[in-house]
């Protein structure tokens, strides 16, 4: 059987199971509370789009009100995914970041208007490049809404995260290029426009974030985002991801490109061949303080419901909470219905610091945060993700529109609260799973199905699918052959 058809019978299984759940299936041997509405529309979804494994989390008023993992973690072992399995974030590391500037911001040590390439002025440009002099009048507020002068959406520009082979091969750095040395071959490029006059989404921005912050604390980044941001809320196994597939943490799933999808040249000059994206298109340890986080859903939710206290402690003062959710002055988004904060996107509503949402997407992986002006969080994260453009845009505004109709489909929210299931010692690591990694290779030891009923149409619709996909590849075959 063909590897992508094996993927869709499999997930077929797991999302009828999940389906099941909803009507009072128990995976393993522990009940997994859920809400139909959202099982409903992430499997579908899933399969609509051929992604293998996905989670989500739900929180309301300050509780974890649901935890589910989706279809499998890894398909070759045959994996399951776990509620709190951990998954590449991608660019919902930046709320993070922000965070974390924004602590520093309110302990005194950082101004938000403070110049930041001449906080980093050990940092040299290349030996005979032009520095621009206005990358010196870059504010540490412009580098977190965006507005610091490089527009990577014009054709013949890269984000210089995305190309870290140039970035190293201009500075005489060894390659991929390390923050450091990004920041080095940036000194020598000329801006795109005037600091501060508009917005232009900047993966690079946030890398200099990080810098800024190591800078300050004298720690590495991830050492102080651990210590000071996730461990006093509780979050303890989230970390800075790996680029290869052998350094894959405990816990954490497997990742795979979108169907069909070409082979790449590696980032990393010592590897030979074509290779899957996921695995050495990108940096992920470069990527740090913009992209290169791993969590778990409920950890999302976790850190939204955290940073004003819904669930204490608060991270951050009220005051500050008014600095992060503040529109941008003129000439940024004026007039428009939401916009780019300190860290998330916005939507203003009156009286309350407004919906908070940020989105990330790299190959192999697509996530999405969401904390709401009423008392909801949600996080969702997936191990693939459609090809990168219009159709990732798509998957997007249907996942985003689907989640929010789920919350407006329940009737009666769930009263426990799950947080103290998933709570991670911070001396011993994280606690066993309340669902054990298990093989979907036997289904029917896995689950209990309490009604029967969802479970039989997605299996037959499945043997359905099958029955075609496998007549097709005959036919074709048979009509290559007759060539």
């Amino acid at each position: 059987m063909a590897p992508r058809w094996r993927v869709v019978i499999i997930v077929l299984i797991v999302c009828a199971a999940n389906l099941g759940a909803g009507q009072g299936a128990l995976l393993a041997q522990t009940t997994v509370p859920s809400i139909p509405s959202f099982d409903r529309i992430v499997t579908g979804l899933m399969l609509k789009n051929g992604i293998p494994g996905g989670a989500a989390a739900v929180a309301k008023d300050g509780r974890l009100v649901m935890a589910r993992g989706y279809g499998l973690a890894d398909v070759e072992l045959n994996q399951l995914v776990q509620p709190d399995s951990l998954f590449r974030i991608c660019s919902v590391s930046k709320p993070i970041t922000a965070v974390a500037i924004l602590k520093l911001v309110e302990e005194g040590r950082l101004d938000l208007d403070a110049k930041a390439f001449r906080m980093l002025d050990h940092l040299k440009p290349p030996t005979e490049a032009s520095v621009d002099p206005r990358i010196y009048d870059i504010t540490i507020r412009q580098l977190l809404q965006h507005s610091g002068g490089w527009d990577s959406r014009r054709p013949d520009v890269l984000d210089p995260v995305f190309i870290p082979q140039k970035a190293a091969k201009e500075v005489g750095a060894p390659s991929p290029a390390n923050p450091e040395t990004l920041i080095r071959y940036v000194l020598g490029q000329r801006l795109d426009f005037d600091p501060g006059t508009r917005y232009a989404y900047s993966n690079f921005g946030y890398c200099v974030l990080g810098r800024i912050v190591e800078k300050i604390t004298g720690q590495s980044y991830e050492q102080y985002v651990k210590s000071e941001v996730l461990r006093p809320i509780g979050i303890t196994r989230m970390r800075i991801g790996h680029t290869f597939l052998a350094g894959r943490a405990e816990g954490e799933v497997r990742y795979y490109d979108y169907p069909k999808a070409p082979l790449v040249e590696s980032v990393f000059p010592n590897v030979t061949g074509r290779i899957p994206a996921p695995y050495g298109q990108v940096c992920i340890e470069t990527s740090d303080s913009c992209g290169g986080w791993i969590a778990s859903a409920i950890d999302l939710v976790r850190f939204a419901i955290a940073i004003d206290g819904r669930r204490p402690p608060a991270l951050l003062r009220s005051e500050t909470l008014q600095l992060m959710t503040a529109r941008p002055p003129p000439p940024l988004w004026v007039g428009t219905f939401y916009y780019y904060g300190l860290g998330w996107d916005i939507t203003p509503i009156a009286g309350t610091t407004g919906r908070w949402w940020h989105t990330g997407s790299l190959p192999g992986s697509f996530s999405i945060l969401v904390r709401t002006h009423d008392g909801y969080a949600w996080a969702a994260l997936f191990n693939s993700a459609p090809e990168w453009g219009p159709s990732v845009t798509k998957f997007y505004n249907e996942l985003n529109q689907s989640l929010w109709q789920a919350a407006r489909e329940v009737t009666e929210w769930p009263a426990h609260d799950l947080f103290s299931q998933y709570q991670m010692s911070s001396t011993t690591g994280p606690v066993t799973s309340i669902v054990p990694t298990a093989s979907v290779s036997s289904p029917t030891a896995l689950l209990l199905i309490a009604d029967y009923t969802p479970f039989v149409a997605v299996i037959s619709v499945g043997v359905l699918v099958l029955t075609i996909g496998i007549k097709t590849s005959r036919r074709r075959g048979r009509n290559r052959n007759r060539e």
